[in-house]
């Protein structure tokens, strides 16, 4: 989202090339029609569902959420990736307010079972926005089945996609019980629920999963032990969203965030908690970099990537105590740039 900005820096350095930057604004121009063809796609899907008015308390930004698998890879060769991620995102989105504003334990207790076993019926007595999500979430399911068909072994990739969905779903309900019950876990402990409440294991499955050469038994085993690198990029983003947002979150019912939990769990005033969390994520830079320089031996590049480009991302949406998903106008101007605003060639 910063190409602009490095061609006005290059076109300042006197030794710059006229020809190679001409080429660089033509590649950029056409590159942005297709991230825009992508958007449409997902844009037609998401009002083609009408999510808007059959799940009115969610949050609608399906174009917003595209970021996020777009900093993954924005190679043209990961497109079908980065639908699937966003469209997964999206519904993400969704089951995240669900669990976060609507509903209650009860009736979230009983989705949670639902997705463990992937039966609607134990969601059939409440409310049609829990059906409709959980819904969503089945037809994206057999579009990856579908796609990983063509791949190879789909049993296999669509047993991994739904066991990372289950834990996803039992660790927002972990959440919506703790701030039922007003506890405020230990620091530790709420990390340990992070890493999937980041929700970034899901969305890094589902971009794997949609890539041939990535999605092979012994990776998709590998991802499923939560390794070092996808902890750490998971902690990442759960912790610096919580720097971002924590001060808003607690003027309403919500979970205890890392904050609090740092706090109640060293003694520590805010001021010191965000000194501790902040140390925390660079702790988290290190192991990302040690573990790339380890795994690049046997993995492949772009695969690893995934997980630094994540991190980095994580750091731009919610920079400054800023959480620009959730404010969506703090990203229209990047959003305008990356997918509206041409360069003049």
């Amino acid at each position: 989202m910063r190409a602009k900005s490095y061609m006005s820096f290059y076109k300042e350095a006197p030794s710059h090339d006229d020809v190679l930057l001409s080429f660089a604004k033509l590649d950029f121009n056409m590159l942005q029609k297709w991230y825009r063809k992508e958007v449409g796609i997902n844009t037609k899907w998401w009002r083609e569902s009408d999510f808007a008015t059959k799940v009115p308390y969610a949050r609608d930004r399906v174009v917003e959420v595209f970021t996020w698998p777009y900093a993954m890879n924005s190679e043209p060769k990961y497109s079908t990736a980065r639908l699937m991620t966003t469209k997964v995102t999206a519904c993400l989105s969704l089951l995240d307010d669900t669990y976060d504003i609507y509903g209650t334990v009860e009736e979230l207790e009983l989705l949670t079972e639902a997705i463990q076993r992937w039966d609607i019926s134990y969601i059939a007595s409440l409310p049609e926005c829990f059906k409709v999500v959980f819904n969503a979430i089945l037809e994206i399911w057999d579009e990856m089945e579908s796609l990983t068909a063509e791949n190879g072994d789909s049993s296999y990739v669509l047993q991994h996609l739904k066991q990372i969905f289950s834990k996803l779903a039992r660790a927002y309900l972990v959440e919506e019980k703790w701030c039922h019950e007003g506890h405020i876990p230990t620091y530790d402990e709420y990390k340990v629920n992070g890493v999937q409440t980041s929700a970034f294991p899901v969305m890094l499955s589902v971009f794997i999963a949609s890539v041939k050469e990535f999605a092979t038994k012994e990776i998709l085993d590998w991802f499923s032990n939560i390794p070092v690198i996808l902890e750490a990029t998971s902690l990442i983003c759960r912790i610096i969203n919580d720097l971002a947002s924590h001060k808003f979150e607690q003027q309403r019912e919500h979970v205890a965030s890392a904050v609090e939990c740092c706090m109640k769990q060293y003694g520590l005033s805010q001021e010191e908690a965000y000194e501790f969390i902040n140390k925390d994520i660079n702790y988290y830079w290190k192991n990302i970099n040690e573990e790339y320089l380890k795994l690049i031996k046997d993995m492949p590049e772009p695969l690893l990537d995934l997980f630094v480009n994540l991190a980095r991302i994580s750091e731009f949406m919610y920079a400054n105590f800023e959480d620009r998903y959730t404010n969506c106008q703090l990203l229209k101007d990047h959003i305008l740039a990356l997918l509206l605003d041409p360069i003049v060639v």
